[in-house]
């Protein structure tokens, strides 16, 4: 049953969030939410437009030079994250079925996994305000009467976007950094999910964050995104998507040269080796694809198997899929929910057809499911090869292709052929042989008898067209810092 609270939350259209006080749009744009589960209207939010974009960016530049914020100590900055964590267990009812109402992916993973990793994220970067340190360089090339030495500041005014698969852990993973750092955001949800953003937003308020160091302003991406990404008051913008909306940023940020971080698409192979334990691979490898219904941008969405055992993993991950509850997140036993939209659930289909026409064979799956929602069977394609849209292209949804291979040299190859590089799974008993491929593998993440494991502590991006720049860990950090060099006579 949706919590109490939750029903009053969604009860009317959700005002922006600038300069700690609720908004209506300045455009009298309006967001319906929809529940892909069942595409009923489940809330609704305002939607920001240019000017509110202007007035976001102007709350989030008075914050940054208030005392109540430049002025609070690292330690008191940690204390406000520590209770923003604190908050969101609190909360984490609400949140989880906000969650899962709105993307919806099942309850049980929402309650398990989003809200619980979003408290550690946050609890992670209170720690990390107090390790921002400076240098102080030996001047070995100048004269020894200088003293040097390096500041780290915050970069400033943050504009932050952030995709619908994940929208809770996203949130966490941009806020929590930024904050720590001592930076101000101009948030914007993506306009599938923008219920959940709000949410936090009263939860930041409780944890006692300044009024206008986060302005949460959700909008569709051709209007609020736009005016963030091309904003001169905005010193950087992180964003989460598409590689292909990854590159419109990039050329809407040059008018101030505003500082980019991307964390984009990916195409993650998952190499399991003849001599894996397969009892631990083949489940593995099945959740890797159909965790969130393949939109997740680790998804294991090609499947390397060595020749011996390619049959018998093949099908037993078409055994899982084939037995798996597929059904709205808020019910029971529901082990993969909807895509998150009809226009998703055209697309991924478009490209299991496309498969079918250029000579992948459907093991398992490939069709939509029911006649109400977004649903779609658990898809595995094999004989599929490098030359295939479906192999080359990122579908996010769950839809695995499957290959096989003989030899190291060629799984290799074939792992990096291809414009993303974010992340790879192997399996095997040999660790040396599992050392050897990874460090061969062009991906900034590379699990070695596991996949998805994700920390705060972990550097997460990608190589190649998968992203520019860190998240999490203290590279996250980074993000939001600049470096002053400091030099003194002292003479």
């Amino acid at each position: 049953m949706i919590p109490s609270e939750l029903r009053q939350f969604l009860d009317s259209t959700r005002p922006l969030l600038i300069g700690g006080e609720p908004v209506d749009s300045g455009s009298d744009g309006i967001i319906d939410v929809l529940d892909p589960a069942t595409e009923d209207v489940v809330g609704r939010t305002a939607a920001a437009g240019a000017d509110d974009i202007d007035a976001a960016v102007s709350a989030a530049q008075t914050a940054l030079h208030s005392d109540a914020w430049s002025g609070l100590s690292p330690d008191e900055r940690g204390r406000i994250l520590w209770r923003v964590a604190e908050g969101l267990e609190a909360h984490a009812e609400s949140l989880a079925w906000l969650n899962t109402l709105e993307n919806g992916k099942p309850l049980s993973a929402s309650r398990a996994g989003d809200v619980p990793a979003a408290a550690r994220t946050f609890r992670h970067y209170a720690g990390m305000c107090t390790k921002i340190a400076g240098r102080s360089p030996q001047l070995v090339s100048s004269a020894r009467d200088f003293h040097a030495y390096t500041r780290p500041e915050p970069v400033g005014v943050v504009g932050q976007i952030v995709p619908w698969n994940g929208p809770i852990v996203a949130a966490s993973w941009k806020l929590a950094p930024a904050l720590a750092a001592g930076c101000t955001s101009v948030f914007k949800p993506a306009e599938e999910t923008p219920l959940t953003a709000l949410y936090i937003g009263r939860i930041l308020e409780e944890a006692g964050l300044p009024p206008g160091v986060v302005n949460i302003v959700p909008g569709f991406g051709a209007v609020a995104g736009a005016a963030i990404c091309a904003h001169d008051g905005i010193r950087k913008v992180a964003f989460t998507g598409s590689t292909e909306v990854g590159r419109e940023i990039v050329r809407a940020a040059a008018g101030n040269l505003k500082k980019v971080s991307l964390e984009l698409g990916g195409k993650s192979p998952v190499i399991i080796c003849a001599d894996a334990d397969l009892d631990k691979a083949i489940p593995a490898a099945a959740n890797a694809i159909f965790f969130n219904a393949g939109q997740v941008c680790i998804a294991g969405s090609r499947l390397y198997v060595e020749e011996p055992v390619f049959d018998r993993v093949i099908d037993g991950i078409a055994r899982i899929a084939a037995d798996m509850r597929v059904g709205p997140g808020i019910e029971d036993g529901s082990q993969m929910g909807p895509l998150i939209s009809r226009k998703q659930l055209d697309r991924v289909l478009g490209l299991v057809q496309s498969g079918r026409d250029e000579g992948a064979r459907v093991v398992t799956g490939g069709e939509r499911l029911g006649d109400t929602g977004c649903f779609m069977q658990p898809t595995v394609l094999a004989d599929t090869d490098a030359g295939m849209t479906v192999v080359r292209e990122e579908i996010f949804g769950p839809v695995l292709c499957a290959m096989k291979f003989t030899d190291l040299d060629s799984v290799i190859a074939a792992a990096n052929d291809t414009e993303y590089g974010l992340a790879a799974s192997i399996w095997t008993r040999d660790l040396q042989r599992a050392h050897q491929i990874a460090a061969r593998v062009e991906a900034g993440l590379v699990w070695i008898n596991c996949h998805a494991v994700a920390d705060p502590a972990i550097a997460f991006g990608g190589y190649k067209q998968s992203g520019w720049g860190r998240e999490n860990g203290w590279e996250g950090m980074e993000q939001y810092l600049e470096s002053k060099s400091i030099v003194a006579n002292v003479s």
